[in-house]
């Protein structure tokens, strides 16, 4: 493919992301590149590219969820495109993995995002192009351009249309008060905090709502749902506060373990999250999934033109 500039791209993808990359090549209008994994009886794998990338800009599409492999997926196709002589290679991550590992919260423990920001840069990437961050500060881990889009571009209109009325946007937590007051300023509505405590990873200990829901409907924004218990607990706890509704938007769905089954038996009336992650809506009647590529597509459009990538932001 030639952008505008003139200058030659491809996309390729890992395994468990090709559904996504191949909704990018459908929105830019090109083919999805020829890659081959092979996999060994020991579960090692090989990656190679099966068309010339030589002196061209290659975008690899792999989002690094769970389990490692596809991870070590996009590092080899990384190592690969570089050894192929690609001119720049950019890493498309729309769900970047261990991103909560980006401090040490306390005494001897790694920090698991900046560990997956070494190994990249070291397998050679010129670009990073990801989505919601669990923290924005994993941007300054990597000494190379990172694009970091936000998925309120299709989450704000997805809202308006919803035409809801009384509407409330509540943070499940105080680090996200941030990306909720954003939602908040742009919709013009009311903004509540809820403040919890965790007795250990994944485990929600105590909660109390900091605002009034009292005959609203509220929507909880967070940037990723895993086992779903912070955000059942929050929706049950709104609704014996008078909320008339309690749904939410989530950019990533790594919904791990029973949290299909806990969203459905919770008084959420909805939960949207992105395609970032694949998920079978049939494990959960009340997801409702919304594409993000198009907006990756017109990012890596943006990047070839050499064109602003701000001016898609919505907040």
């Amino acid at each position: 493919m030639i952008g505008a500039s003139g200058s030659e791209f491809k996309i390729f993808s890992g395994t468990k992301s090709r559904y996504l990359a191949e909704k990018i090549c459908r929105s830019i209008g090109c083919p999805l590149g020829n890659l081959n994994i092979e996999h060994f009886s020991d579960g090692e794998f090989a990656v190679s590219f099966e068309e010339s990338i030589r002196g061209q800009y290659v975008y690899l599409v792999q989002s690094t969820f769970p389990n490692s492999d596809n991870l070590m997926e996009l590092l080899l196709m990384i190592d690969a495109a570089k050894r192929a002589s690609a001119y720049k290679v950019t890493a498309v991550i729309p769900y970047f993995g261990w991103a909560r590992q980006d401090r040490k919260d306390k005494p001897r423990v790694s920090i698991g995002a900046k560990l997956i920001a070494d190994m990249l840069s070291v397998a050679g990437i010129d670009r990073l192009i990801t989505m919601d961050l669990h923290a924005d500060q994993i941007q300054g881990f990597f000494n190379v351009p990172v694009d970091h889009l936000y998925a309120s571009t299709i989450f704000a209109p997805y809202i308006k249309s919803l035409k809801l009325k009384d509407i409330v946007i509540a943070s499940p937590d105080v680090g996200g008060s941030k990306r909720a007051g954003s939602y908040s300023k742009y919709l013009g509505v009311p903004m509540v905090i809820c403040h919890k405590t965790r007795e250990k990873a994944n485990v929600v200990g105590e909660m109390r709502i900091i605002g009034d829901v009292q005959g609203k409907n509220v929507i909880i924004t967070d940037d990723m749902v895993d086992t779903a218990g912070t955000l059942c607990k929050a929706a049950a706890l709104m609704k014996k506060r008078g909320a008339i509704t309690v749904r939410a938007i989530v950019s990533h769905g790594v919904m791990s373990g029973r949290a299909g089954r806990r969203i459905d038996n919770s008084q959420l009336t909805e939960i949207a999250f992105t395609d970032s992650i694949p998920f079978n809506t049939s494990k959960c009647k009340k997801v409702k999934i919304l594409s993000v590529a198009e907006m990756f597509a017109d990012t890596i459009q943006r990047v070839q033109e050499h064109k602003s990538i701000s001016e898609q932001y919505i907040l």
